[in-house]
């Protein structure tokens, strides 16, 4: 089911949300209610597993309180707000129970003019909330493909990716900080010292606060013949504060360990947190190439983490298992040799407080550019299989 607002699309720039609240409703109903510095066009549609509504909007610059969206009211468990395209909005609603969107009704305040978008969602038994998910329409915006080609650059091609973004805030600290916020000031600073050698191209998968499907980050690095891919992550324990330090993560369809193991499950459920479905991959052709490149690109990976892991040491503390493998959708790539960092603990005062300095920021990244250095340099005796056809590798992607 999809409703749209009456309102029409305001040009010029985004809309402000300066405020959001939720209240009951009549008849056991729950009200999300912003307020916006002018008009947007707004639009709704249900998923289950987990239940959750989920709303589109046209870009809307949100100046809420870290806290907004972490109460419990009615018919919302939680909600989460950001950008999720170009141009696009979207707040993903976490339900206490099946629901549906009743409806949408903006109304402009007299004493000041601030808009009010109001959704109201209203209590379903359960075969209709499924009746309702199955026939919704989330029809996404086509994402721009980033990739442009650079045939006559012969400089390793190096993909960024700060991991979470736009409507996955991914961990939180205790201080209401988000794990997207610190991944991606580290991530540019990577890149902006990788950039400064003049040895490397660099890219990043997403280049502001922004919402992209795991497979589109495997996707944006292979369409670009990346030759490293490196994710950038920041866990958190709230159990156990006293955790703290880094980890350096390959990719293999065998965790390490337990912990490893959901780690891996949680990062790979930041598609349904933001409100869309990654399709399981079809089953790929197996011959003799496709195993021979996915083993070599594996051991191209495992070897770049273990340099990692030598220039990081003497300016960043290891955790006891520095070096562990799990099945992070990220690292899926046959062809593109990919690392999953994890920088620190949010949970950890002390790994908070790194996180956020300067002058640990540039130490951190200055050993993560020396490993960098020392990888392509060995790569020069190092030969690949030719990689499998693109397009048979990634999994597509559906709201």
């Amino acid at each position: 089911m999809a409703l749209a607002s009456p309102v029409a699309l305001a040009q010029g720039p985004a809309a402000v949300a300066i405020a959001a609240e939720i209240g009951g409703g009549l008849n056991g109903t729950t009200k999300l209610t912003l307020t916006l510095s002018k008009s947007v066009e707004a639009r709704a549609f249900v998923m289950e597993r987990p239940d959750r509504v989920v709303i589109d909007l046209a870009e809307v610059n949100f100046q809420l309180g870290p806290e907004t969206g972490r109460k419990r009211e009615g018919l919302v468990a939680s909600f989460r707000y950001g950008l999720f395209a170009p141009g696009r909005s979207r707040i993903v609603v976490d339900l206490a129970h099946p629901a549906t969107v009743a409806k949408i009704e903006t109304v402009t305040r007299a004493k000041d003019g601030a808009v009010l978008l109001s959704i109201e969602f209203q209590r379903a038994e359960r075969d209709a909330f499924r009746r309702a998910a199955v026939a919704s329409d989330p029809a996404p915006a086509a994402r721009k493909d980033a990739s442009v080609p650079e045939a006559a650059d012969k400089r390793p091609l190096i993909m960024i990716d700060a991991g979470h973004g736009g409507t996955d805030p991914g961990a939180i600290a205790s201080t209401g900080i988000f794990e997207k916020d610190i991944v991606f000031g580290f991530a540019r600073a990577l890149a902006s010292r990788l950039e400064s050698s003049g040895r490397y191209r660099v890219r990043m998968t997403r280049d502001r606060d922004v919402f992209v499907p795991l497979s589109e980050r495997v996707r944006l690095a292979r369409e670009a013949n990346a030759d490293l891919f490196v994710s950038i992550h920041a866990d958190s324990i709230s159990s156990a504060p006293q955790v703290r330090g880094a980890t350096i993560y390959t990719g293999s369809e065998r965790a390490t360990d337990s912990e490893s193991a959901k780690l891996a499950d949680r990062e790979n459920k930041a598609d349904a947190a933001a409100g869309t479905e990654t399709k399981a991959a079809p089953p790929e052709v197996a011959d003799i190439l496709q195993e021979l490149t996915l083993r070599e690109t594996r051991g191209f990976s495992s070897g770049f983490a273990k340099g990692l892991m030598a220039h990081l040491s003497p300016v960043i503390e290891m955790s006891p298992k520095p070096h562990r493998e799990a099945g992070f959708v990220v690292l899926r790539s046959p062809d593109v040799p990919s690392v999953l960092v994890e920088l620190g603990y949010l949970s950890s005062k002390r790994d908070l407080d790194l996180l956020q300095s300067e002058t640990w920021r540039a130490e951190v990244t200055g050993g993560m550019a020396k490993a960098v250095d020392a990888f392509f340099g060995n790569r020069t005796s190092l030969t690949r299989p030719e990689p499998p056809k693109r397009s048979a590798a990634v999994a597509p992607v559906s709201p």
